[in-house]
């Protein structure tokens, strides 16, 4: 095993690992001893998925996320210095899309360090293609504003793009309010725009469905609850 940054892609949801997650990704896991992880806890609860031989105690972890000082994060690549491997773990999905992994790989990049990323579930791209929509060109634009003027304003901005640019647009939504997403869209958008809301990808609960926002306005919106959803829009 080359001594590398390796970006380890986990599941989404409580999917089981060998319906996402190639075996390759468990004989490069199990022989990482520094961990670059958004929340330790789940980190933890991932590797003992992948191996419940794994010893934790033996593994160091380095915590990334909205409150990690940028000024330290290149200090947890000092074990690639030493010829040891470091792995990062993000929350849901694949490293460094969407994700504060990106911030190391940047400074990986830069020292020289080689990176690998291995095989798994990415939502963004799992959704695109699930959609019918360009997948060709499309963009993922994270969270929409909260103040619902300016949600709306952004919302047309991005239907605007779908007509002019030709392109598909993503976002997501905090899970608690994904209703109130599905409310202000279908109510602020033209009804032959088409709208895929992809929610619970790989998981027991998943559901995709693709319609234009005049079918979705005779449709009850899905009891997605607590589910991480995708909301994409094209033409």
């Amino acid at each position: 095993m080359e001594t590398a940054l390796y970006l380890i892609p986990v599941t989404l949801g409580d999917t089981e690992i060998s319906k996402v997650l190639p075996d390759y990704n468990h004989d490069i896991i199990v022989n990482i001893k520094h961990f670059i992880v958004e929340n330790i806890r789940s980190a933890r609860r991932f590797l003992k998925k992948v191996d419940k031989a794994i010893d934790i105690d033996e593994l160091t972890f380095y915590e990334l996320n909205q409150h990690t000082d940028r000024k330290i994060i290149g200090e947890y690549l000092k074990p690639l210095q030493e010829g040891n491997s470091v792995g990062i773990i993000s929350e849901a999905g694949c490293p460094a899309i969407a994700d504060p992994g990106a911030d190391v790989v940047a400074i990986a990049q830069n020292k020289k360090y080689k990176v690998v990323p291995l095989v798994g579930p990415s939502s963004i791209i799992l959704s695109v293609m699930a959609s019918g929509f360009n997948g060709q060109s499309f963009a993922f634009n994270g969270y929409l504003p909260v103040d619902l003027p300016q949600r709306i304003k952004a919302l047309k901005k991005l239907e605007n793009k779908i007509y002019n640019e030709n392109q598909t647009q993503l976002f997501i939504e905090t899970p608690y309010r994904n209703a109130k997403m599905f409310e202000t869209i279908t109510s602020s958008l033209r009804p032959q725009t088409k709208l895929c809301i992809a929610a619970g990808i790989t998981c027991p609960e998943e559901y995709i469905k693709t319609m234009t926002i005049e079918q979705w306005k005779k449709t009850p919106f899905p009891d997605l609850g607590k589910i991480p959803t995708i909301f994409l829009l094209y033409k």
